[in-house]
């Protein structure tokens, strides 16, 4: 493992482990998800979803090109309307078309420009890794309400973010989602309960600071990594009991986000997922 390993393996939280080989198989849970608080009972607690990202949401488009085909649209119309009018163009209208194929080349090359950028990667290099299974369970004892704020929440965090996997816990409540590499010997109904052993041996449910490993060699960092895992994130879920004392927090979980990327976060990714992690505090 590289120099950045050395620093890892000092950390108490972080145990490396090798990892068995897993077979994959079929397991499916199904949980519906709310996308309308405005019906929800007031008193109920209900997770703030201001701060999902803007998507299309049309299937097979890759909006991360968005600009580049915004850039060919605009970019044509320009050169359309220069050939196809009557007369000769005006300066300014040379120069007001100038800076418009100016702006469209740059919307074409914006995609090819972000792949330079630090911790910047294509969507579309984001992978399944082999030997790994979805699967989406939640604890048994959770509330209807809190199924569907933690369906949703996971769901977003798959959806929006470079992520293959996430886990929420707060206090007694489990949500596990995603690609994981479970063993062929843990059955079903075990499965929470495999990774509530992992998660107590591993200490996480003790962390108080975000822990972010941008490249990680190999899933052996921990057992319960789902295989192929190159990034991982961890983000802590605090209460302040005490306004006036910000150092006096409680801790009530964590979100956890694997990926199958290196760099797969960046630090807007970090920002959003401790922001959606803050919506959890003190339900």
């Amino acid at each position: 493992m590289s120099s950045a390993g050395t620093a890892l393996s000092s950390n108490p939280l972080i145990q490396l482990k090798a990892s068995p080989k897993f077979r994959a198989k079929k397991k499916t849970a199904n949980f519906s998800a709310r996308l309308d608080n405005s019906k929800a009972n007031p008193t109920d607690p209900q997770l703030n979803l201001s701060v999902l990202r803007f998507t299309l949401g049309i299937p097979g488009l890759d909006e991360s090109y968005l600009p580049r085909w915004i850039g060919y649209g605009f970019g044509s119309l320009l050169l359309l309307n220069h050939f196809a009018g009557s007369g000769s163009p005006t300066l300014a209208q040379l120069r007001t078309e100038a800076l418009g194929l100016s702006l469209a080349g740059f919307s074409i090359a914006l995609p090819y420009l972000g792949k330079f950028l630090k911790g910047a990667t294509p969507m579309d290099q984001t992978s399944i890794p082999e030997g790994c299974e979805q699967i989406f369970m939640i604890s048994e004892t959770t509330s209807n309400t809190r199924k569907e704020d933690l369906a949703w929440a996971t769901y977003i965090l798959l959806r929006n973010t470079n992520s293959i996997s996430v886990i929420i816990s707060v206090r007694d409540e489990l949500c596990v989602r995603g690609y994981w590499s479970i063993p062929d010997d843990v059955s079903k109904p075990n499965v929470l309960d495999w990774f509530e052993k992992h998660i107590r041996s591993i200490g996480l449910s003790n962390l108080k600071e975000t822990l972010y490993l941008p490249q990680i060699e190999d899933s052996g960092l921990w057992e319960m990594l789902p295989k192929g895992t190159r990034s991982l994130l961890v983000q802590p879920v605090l209460q302040v009991l005490h306004p006036s004392d910000s150092g006096n927090e409680q801790i009530q979980g964590f979100v956890l986000l694997a990926s199958s990327m290196r760099y797969a976060y960046s630090d807007k990714d970090r920002a959003w997922a401790g922001a959606l992690a803050n919506k959890f505090r003190g339900k």
